[in-house]
């Protein structure tokens, strides 16, 4: 086990030396000046040159890559240059709202989407089955900002059940926290409901059809124990795959919902720092990340020994 996480955590490396290398000459190839940005229209071309000698920028690429990826090396994610605050305070200022919004909507989807596929897979070919796959269909063709504007209109406007937009920090309260977090998070929740409840429809439909299980319905064992003991727990491991998948997802990418709700989370600070021409930000906002997206995969591949005893890891 020790051996087989010491070579996960190995095998990060390489990707994210390659993740580090594709964001940082992407955005540096890119037009635009972060200089002439920071000091405006009015600057003159002087001005605009000594404040890039401060920043590095004109020193050739390489250079400036070396220095960057030496700093990394040291936990030195670099310095933004429009909070004046070290990149990693800054990513970790911002992960509050985007984590928050990720757990809340992969709770919603999996509240809503595991009962909803075994259902489906129980009555397969049943009118139950057929309007499952057209709902599941329906939420993987709306987009996220789509659905979070229906229900900002429905429960925010009309309603006014919930705020229309904005966040509060967890530590004004957990309701003053969730009453913001409701509306985006169901919005995201939808549609990973739709993707993970398909995957668990399928899972089970091929577990149901085992041999195992006709032996179980032979035996006379009760279809609840059959269906949530023996099936569910031989299908878990596609749907903890998809699970850690799309919550790495929600993580790496809840930039349109937190920008439809102002939520100040991950991909406004992308947004932002994109708009400023921060370097660094963008830089060291994509590998930690990418960083986040792994890490949560490697945790999907530990948890497979724990759902599935016959995975052993580290073993041939």
């Amino acid at each position: 086990m020790k051996a087989y996480i010491v070579t996960r955590i190995l095998s990060l490396i390489p990707v994210l030396l390659v993740v580090a290398i594709v964001a940082f000459f992407l955005i540096h190839l890119t037009p635009g000046d972060p200089a002439a940005v920071m000091l405006g229209s009015q600057a003159t071309p002087e001005e605009v040159e000594q404040l890039r000698e401060q920043l590095g920028l004109n020193l050739p690429l390489y250079e400036q890559f070396a220095n960057w990826f030496f700093g990394l090396l040291q936990g030195d994610f670099g310095w933004s240059i429009y909070y004046n605050k070290p990149v990693l305070t800054v990513f970790l200022e911002h992960l509050g709202p985007t984590l928050s919004l990720a757990v809340l909507a992969q709770a919603i989807s999996m509240v809503l989407a595991i009962p909803m596929g075994i259902s489906a897979a129980r009555k397969r070919g049943t009118k139950i089955d057929q309007i499952f796959m057209a709902l599941v269909m329906l939420g993987m063709a709306i987009p996220s900002f789509l659905m979070g504007l229906f229900l900002m209109q429905l429960f925010a406007l009309k309603l006014k059940l919930f705020p229309v937009a904005g966040y509060e920090p967890l530590s004004s309260g957990l309701w003053n926290h969730l009453k913001f977090m409701i509306l985006p998070a169901t919005a995201l929740g939808i549609i990973q409901t739709a993707i993970i409840a398909r995957m668990t429809r399928s899972s089970m439909l091929d577990v149901l059809s085992a041999n195992f299980i006709k032996t179980a319905y032979a035996k006379g064992v009760k279809e609840k124990v059959i269906v949530y003991k023996h099936a569910l727990r031989n299908a878990a491991i596609p749907i903890l795959t998809v699970l850690g998948q799309e919550f790495g997802t929600l993580i790496a990418g809840a930039v349109v919902t937190e920008t439809v709700f102002n939520l100040p989370g991950i991909g406004q600070l992308v947004i932002h720092a994109i708009e400023k021409r921060d370097y660094a930000v963008i830089q060291g906002t994509i590998l930690l990340a990418a960083l986040s997206y792994l890490l949560v995969n490697l945790i999907v591949d530990l948890l497979y020994g724990i759902v599935d005893p016959r995975v052993r890891f580290g073993r041939k």
